[in-house]
């Protein structure tokens, strides 16, 4: 059997199969796990301490010893992703209150769009930019997991966050980033759980899901997806534009985002009750949300690659 290489080629299937697994048997066998012992802790009621030690395997990832461009190009990117997603995620919340608009919570605009898919990132970077593109992947994999997303309910008031519990949540990143950048073998010694982490942690988030939910965020996934494509993507691309880089197209590689925001609402929601009820819904429409952008956000970035080049052409042929 081949299941891995096949759960692979779905996009965020490491963290959308095991997820949507999770739910199934929440739906249908509700109490099959919940008999103690080790078996309730990996399978139902696990999920924090699991993604704490995913948090600290990819802070260790991030080597704060590259500087220049790629550290520009980085936060940028970064700025772009957070400032519009919190921006957007705040509006809603205004206007609408917690339960959103269109059936899309302000908790899962946040996710999604302060969130990016670093691998799809440096994938793209790397076929259509050059090292100092594929290198900003170091700085934007700050997005990465629930801080931001908390940081931005916090400072604005929406959720009651205290400074103890954003420590906390940026403790298990900073300790990676500390032990990966005193020491490489520790950086490489931790680099296979930034991927064997997440169906472990994806499955008991699963678990604390009802599969009627997931099919109803359907519609509001697939909108939530798009529009982190092409409103991230195309920020990204014109703020390459306006700094004049070489390779704008690669700016329109933040557009997706990674299986590991699904885990965001129930972060969020662990620190604020005040979101345990819209928790499920809003983790179902990042699931979706995951799978849109994955499919997407390449299709973007090829289609201003094309332009781009078409532009430069142009220009050729006009200098000669």
């Amino acid at each position: 059997m081949n299941i891995l290489n096949t759960v692979k080629k779905i996009p965020g299937g490491l963290m959308v199969v095991p997820l949507v697994l999770g739910a199934i048997t929440n739906t249908f066998v509700p109490q099959v796990f919940s008999i103690g012992g080790f078996t309730e802790a990996l399978l139902k009621t696990g999920a924090p301490a699991l993604l704490a030690a995913f948090l600290l395997c990819n802070g260790a990832q991030i080597q704060i010893k590259q500087a220049g461009l790629p550290v520009l190009k980085g936060v940028i990117l970064l700025v772009v992703k957070v400032l519009i997603g919190a921006i957007l995620g705040i509006i809603v919340n205004y206007f609408w209150g917690i339960y959103g608009v269109l059936g899309i919570t302000p908790l899962a605009i946040i996710a999604s769009l302060t969130n990016k898919n670093g691998g799809l990132y440096a994938a793209l970077a790397g076929e259509y930019g050059d090292s100092t593109d594929v290198g900003a992947v170091s700085v934007i994999a700050l997005s990465d997991g629930p801080f931001f997303t908390m940081l931005a309910f916090g400072a604005t008031g929406l959720a009651q966050i205290s400074f103890t519990v954003l420590l906390a949540a940026l403790v298990p990143i900073l300790l990676g980033l500390i032990l990966g950048n005193l020491d490489d073998n520790i950086r490489k010694f931790l680099a296979p759980g930034t991927s064997i982490l997440i169906p472990l942690f994806a499955f008991p988030l699963g678990a604390a899901l009802n599969f009627n939910q997931l099919i109803n965020a359907g519609m509001s996934g697939i909108l939530l997806g798009i529009s982190c494509v092409f409103i991230t993507g195309f920020a990204g691309y014109f703020a390459f534009k306006l700094f004049r880089f070489k390779f704008p197209q690669v700016g329109a590689a933040v557009g997706a985002t990674a299986g590991n925001a699904v885990a965001t609402p129930a972060a969020v929601a662990a620190v604020d009750p005040t979101f345990a009820e819209i928790m499920p819904q809003a983790t179902a429409q990042v699931a979706a949300a995951v799978i849109v952008t994955a499919v997407l956000c390449p299709i973007l970035v090829s289609f201003l690659n094309k332009l781009e080049n078409k532009k430069k052409a142009k220009q050729e042929i006009k200098t000669k």
